[in-house]
């Protein structure tokens, strides 16, 4: 996947290591035999999950498969000298109470804001005197007007009320994010006490009732209806809803045609960094940075974090959660056991989801196996104590379920199709736009630190990108977000070089005609996304010293996202809130007690957010002082 260039060895020999190797954390050390809380995975839920547990004093311990903490959240030298947001690779959603309660910032978190945001070069015929068009937007709204103009002086003037409608509908979902979705399964069977308890849970959505008011059904139309329906009420000029439609297809399997992308796009404008609504920025040292702060957080008060630990199996004693397993056979006991991994691994391959009539169903087989008594040690491997008491039936045998069959086919179930190819490039000079040439000397100008779209002047472009994935092959102009971090952070790339992310869709996870994504196909479309950012800026194929290429397949490989999916599941209405990820089961806890989703599969969602995992350690929290 990965195809590095010659000629820098000079520059890269020079290079300092810096501290974002401090990363890679304990991969030697032995586990204890027991602790309070095991998280599986080092994902930044995890971490985040860890962080919160440890400074209340609950014991904690992290278990990392990878030799790197992060999950999507990491920075990797894939090519020497070449630092990368090897998956995710912006910053803005990260709930501000988790910098602030975490300390991350005393921890070595620093953010690169960037202002302008978003640039959309147009593909089309200049002058002599003057460039093609394009869309620059930031902060600044009355130059927004002066960009927008550019296409339609309607669209300018109506732009600043678009925003604040988009700005209203986001603080209202706000504190949403925060807190566990409404306890349904609480009202449905509940304890009168458990019952009232309950009544809290609504608390915020009456609160986002109170801020929408008058104009909820407006609002409803943004959540459920097709963005370009949403937009086309707003704008006449396609390169500005095209712009902004990419938010709510960015990262899914959906046309902006699909009803319910609106909440994609409001996902993606709800964030904030240092006080600013709606700004996004980059990690100083890459997303691992972020990682490497929030685990020296948790292990600032005591918690342990482990890599090269694979979780092979969820421990069950009891009918309720006991620790795990590591895939070395060793055992690690716990009161709790919180899954960073996406609900499919989680529930359908880590946990035994019954014990009948003396077999083993689940826990990583498909089949189970035959026990004597209450050991059964698959492929000769010394394994827990699955069940310790035990309920006969008429004929004597054992007999029970940990996970009920509705909530294991709905786990089954779920949408985790993923458009998205990410290519990590290493370039020797800035791309230079025909829209926007290069200074003279080759230093970053504004419009390099964005989120730079291309292919993305017309919705109709996106709509047949979409078409192309929906019919097995990858689109033949694909939808490219490029963004080059070390614009604004020189510490990436040797001197002079840059590292970019070429954030890409659509792509199916698995191909038409029988083919696969064997290399040949990987750098097929490598070729055909940089064919078209020659177009839009000629000579950037020149500039490229090595690319590391990751489809559907590769991402869910390496990164455990199912299908490739960055959310951990789609972000569709009906996997949202009290449904995500399943009805009557999103408030963290599962129908196996002890057992907690922490990740991107769960409450509210995914993105770098931490919310999953904030508040999975306050649900856990609360459960603890009953045990």
């Amino acid at each position: 996947m990965a195809a590095s260039g010659r000629g820098l060895r000079r520059a890269v020999s020079a290079w300092p290591w810096p501290a974002w190797r401090r990363a890679h954390w304990e991969a030697t050390g032995r586990p204890k035999p027991e602790y309070d809380a095991v998280v599986i995975g080092a994902g930044h839920n995890g971490l985040v999950a860890a962080a919160y547990l440890q400074r209340t004093g609950v014991n904690t311990a992290v278990f990392e498969r990878r030799h790197v903490i992060g999950g999507a959240a990491v920075t990797e030298e894939i090519i020497p000298g070449f630092k990368f947001s090897r998956a995710s690779y912006l910053l803005s959603l990260l709930r501000p109470q988790i910098y602030t309660d975490l300390e991350l910032k005393k921890h070595g978190l620093r953010v690169h804001l960037r202002n302008p945001h978003s640039f959309t070069p147009m593909l089309e015929e200049g002058t002599r005197s003057k460039a093609p068009r394009s869309l620059l937007l930031g902060t600044d709204m009355a130059e927004n007007q002066r960009q927008i103009a550019q296409f339609s002086q309607k669209d300018a003037q109506a732009f600043p009320k678009y925003e604040a409608f988009m700005n209203r509908l986001a603080s209202a979902i706000d504190p949403l994010l925060d807190a566990a979705p409404v306890d349904m399964e609480a009202f449905r069977r509940g304890s009168l006490l458990q019952r009232l308890r309950a009544l809290s849970t609504l608390a915020p959505l009456l609160q986002a009732g109170r801020i929408l008011g008058a104009q909820l059904p407006q609002y409803y139309q943004v959540l459920t209806a097709p963005i370009t329906k949403v937009l086309d009420q707003w704008f006449e000029s396609e390169p500005l809803k095209a712009t902004l439609a990419t938010d709510a297809v960015i990262g899914a399997m959906t046309s902006p045609h699909t009803p319910g992308s609106g909440y994609v796009l409001l996902h993606h404008v709800m964030g904030g960094l240092e006080g600013m609504q709606g700004a996004w920025g980059y990690v100083q040292g890459g997303m691992g940075a972020l990682s490497d702060a929030i685990a020296t957080s948790a292990t600032a008060h005591g918690a342990s974090i482990f890599t090269e630990k694979t979780v092979a199996k969820v421990q069950v004693s009891s009918g309720r959660v006991r620790g795990v397993v590591l895939q070395d056979g060793s055992e690690v006991r716990s009161k709790v056991v919180l899954s960073n991994a996406e609900p499919q691994t989680t529930f359908l391959k880590l946990t035994p989801q019954e014990l009948r009539n003396g077999v083993i169903k689940g826990a990583g087989t498909a089949w189970g196996r035959r026990c004597k008594g209450q050991v059964c040690p698959p492929l000769g491997k010394p394994v827990l104590l699955f069940l310790t008491s035990q309920t006969g039936n008429k004929q004597g045998r054992a007999s029970q379920e940990w996970l009920p069959e509705e909530f294991t086919q709905r786990i089954s179930q779920l949408d985790i199709r993923s458009p998205v190819t990410k290519i990590n490039v290493a370039v020797n000079r800035l791309p230079d736009f025909l829209a926007a040439p290069n200074a003279p000397r080759g230093q970053p100008l504004p419009h390099h630190q964005c989120s730079i779209h291309l292919n993305c002047e017309d919705t109709h472009l996106l709509h047949q990108a979409f078409e192309d994935a929906m019919d097995g092959r990858p689109s033949h102009r694909p939808m490219i977000e490029l963004c080059i971090p070390s614009s604004l952070d020189p510490t990436l790339a040797p001197p002079g070089c840059h590292v970019v992310s070429l954030f890409t869709q659509y792509t199916p996870y698995t191909l038409a005609g029988g083919k696969v994504w064997d290399e040949q196909e990987r750098n097929a479309y490598a070729d055909k996304v940089f064919d078209c950012i020659e177009a839009y800026a000629p000579g950037f194929k020149g500039s490229v010293v090595g690319r590391d290429i990751l489809t559907p397949p590769d991402l869910e490989r390496i990164f455990g996202l199912p299908g490739g999916n960055i959310f951990h599941g789609a972000m569709a209405l009906d996997q949202l809130y009290f449904a995500r990820p399943t009805p009557l089961h999103a408030g963290h806890r599962c129908p196996l007690p002890g057992l907690y989703l922490c990740g991107s599969g769960a409450h509210p969602g995914g993105g770098v957010m931490g919310a999953a995992g904030r508040n999975a350690a306050h649900v856990v929290l609360e459960d603890l002082k009953s045990l």
